[in-house]
């Protein structure tokens, strides 16, 4: 049944200006169209992305702005033409919830590349004029193409984080054939995107060497997290130890970071996927030439990478590590995120506590 003249009040968290202070918001979600799909949010992983938009730091916020694009929850309802997804089953949204479903990316199942932009899942302009807003609330309307299954034996407070921090990485993992295994495999960084570099890298049979600038982080890197080998790149002894030994690396760093002594680390031929945001790259000419070595960047990825990513999650056991929390600590787990203080995503626990 389509709710063509139904609007339904939504409640969320929101920021109101760049302090990017969170409070309760209420708005109305689009009508059900016939190809959409309304989901009872019930968990909403936290991201990077909802503190830079959150706080304006990028100075193209609208507010009131409703964060959070690591959507899981239930579907409620369906348009009359979708098919494929039934009321009551679990499903995710991730970082954008339209495209032009016309180009050559869209047509190839890379909406994240659309020739016109995919839509943003908050702070975007939709179609319809309209404003999109995120996950931080307790249900979402979305075409049915933007929404992913989530088996019912996968828990949807690890399903989150996967909708961004997972696909992110695993994303140009696959790409560039990072799935070979007795191949080697550096992670730089080890946090949401990082720890799922590692587990990723770990269920491809390879063999994970965590680079990282906190000696804090190496017992769980290895134990929890099941890497074999921890470097502290502070220590040059440690990191030139390392020279030519790696086949990939995933560089998952925002901060500022040389990439000369990391490139150094790469086998001839190797691979250096960056999906972090430093504020530049720069490095030697030589550093790539000499050993053929590929620099690429990466985003988020595709509807059908997305879909086969959480298959492959459900099917190898494969979970974030999380640590779960109430809407009304949201403010105070931007705060952490900002200081590298989470182990290793956090999740918002809407259906429970968004009142």
């Amino acid at each position: 049944m389509d709710s063509q003249n139904k609007t339904e009040n939504c409640l969320g968290w929101a920021a109101r200006d760049p302090t990017g202070v969170l409070s309760p918001y209420k708005f109305s979600r689009r009508p059900l169209g016939s190809d959409d799909v309304s989901i009872k949010i019930t968990h909403c992983g936290v991201c990077y992305a909802d503190v830079i938009w959150s706080r304006n730091m990028l100075g193209d916020s609208i507010y009131p702005l409703v964060p959070g694009h690591e959507i899981a929850g239930i579907v409620k309802e369906v348009g009359s033409n979708v098919q494929r997804i039934k009321v009551g089953d679990h499903v995710g949204v991730g970082t954008y919830v339209n495209s032009c479903r016309n180009c050559e990316y869209c047509n190839d199942g890379v909406e994240v590349q659309c020739v016109k932009g995919p839509v943003f899942t908050f702070n975007h302009i939709d179609v319809d004029g309209t404003v999109t807003k995120g996950g931080y609330s307790s249900h979402i309307v979305v075409h049915d193409r933007y929404c992913f299954k989530i088996p019912n034996n996968y828990p949807l407070a690890s399903a989150a984080p996967l909708l961004c921090a997972g696909i992110t990485v695993y994303t140009p993992m696959m790409r560039y054939n990072m799935n070979q295994p007795g191949k080697s495999l550096g992670v730089i960084g080890l946090g949401g995107l990082g720890h799922m570099a590692v587990k990723f890298g770990k269920a491809f049979g390879l063999s994970v060497t965590v680079l990282s600038t906190s000696t804090s982080k190496k017992e769980e890197a290895l134990s929890l997290l099941g890497a074999d080998n921890f470097v502290v790149t502070s220590d040059q002894e440690q990191v030139k130890g390392l020279s030519k030994s790696l086949d990939f690396i995933i560089d998952t760093a925002s901060g500022d970071h040389p990439f000369d002594p990391y490139l150094s680390l790469l086998k001839p031929n190797g691979v250096y996927a960056l999906v972090g945001f430093p504020s530049e790259i720069k490095f030697s000419p030589a550093s790539l030439n000499l050993g053929m070595k590929t620099f690429a960047g990466s985003v988020t990825g595709g509807t059908k990478m997305i879909q086969e990513m959480i298959s492959f999650c459900a099917a190898r056991k494969i979970y974030p590590q999380i640590e779960v929390i109430p809407i009304q600590y949201a403010n105070e787990a931007l705060e952490r995120l900002v200081k590298k203080d989470v182990k290793y995503r956090f999740v918002i626990d809407i259906e429970n506590t968004l009142k």
